[in-house]
């Protein structure tokens, strides 16, 4: 038997696989004399582990997935938005989304509707039900980051706020422009 060479975990990591190398170009070599950052790496791993399992506990509940979250996540932060354009945030296949979508909108998470100006733009919206599951799942990551950010006293949140815009690349920071607590309808660039 052949082992295949990757295990891929989801859709995204098979889209990013793919796509060129343009950020391992772009990012600056290891000298000589410097070592990987094993220590970071491993705790930026299990960070990224505990922060999503507190909501797959909650999506689990639903059976749905992160992929669900995700779509969810930027329906409710932007309503309106065009389908072109959650492909284009989440960077995954239609024939992915499709699926999750449909299983959102049967399950009256999300609703599609018809563009006000061009009727051919299919616009989404969570629902009532969506919101309140959005909500839930904000809050259950909102209390992991609050006591994380506690423990990096007053200057904390602007620091982490840093490291992962730097970590981000820079064509890619795009956040919401709502404050805490609302909705927006678009977003900006940092």
């Amino acid at each position: 038997m052949v082992a295949k060479p990757y295990d891929y975990v989801n859709i995204t990591d098979l889209m990013n696989a793919s796509m060129p190398p343009d950020a391992a170009a772009l990012a600056p070599r290891l000298r000589r004399d410097e070592a990987p950052m094993y220590d970071l790496i491993e705790l930026f791993f299990f960070a990224y582990r505990d922060f999503i399992g507190d909501a797959d506990r909650l999506l689990e509940t639903y059976s749905f997935g992160r992929a669900h979250h995700r779509v969810l996540y930027f329906v409710d932060r932007r309503p309106g938005l065009t389908i072109a354009e959650l492909l284009e945030i989440l960077r995954i296949t239609k024939q992915s989304l499709n699926r999750v979508l449909r299983e959102l909108v049967e399950k009256n998470f999300v609703e599609i509707r018809a563009g006000a100006l061009d009727r051919r733009r299919r616009q989404l919206y969570a629902t009532p039900e969506g919101e309140r599951l959005a909500l839930r799942l904000a809050e259950v990551q909102t209390r992991r980051f609050a006591a994380a950010l506690e423990k990096l006293g007053p200057a904390g949140p602007e620091t982490a706020r840093t490291f992962l815009e730097a970590m981000t690349d820079p064509e890619n920071r795009t956040v919401s422009n709502a404050r805490p607590g609302e909705r927006t309808l678009g977003a900006r660039r940092l």
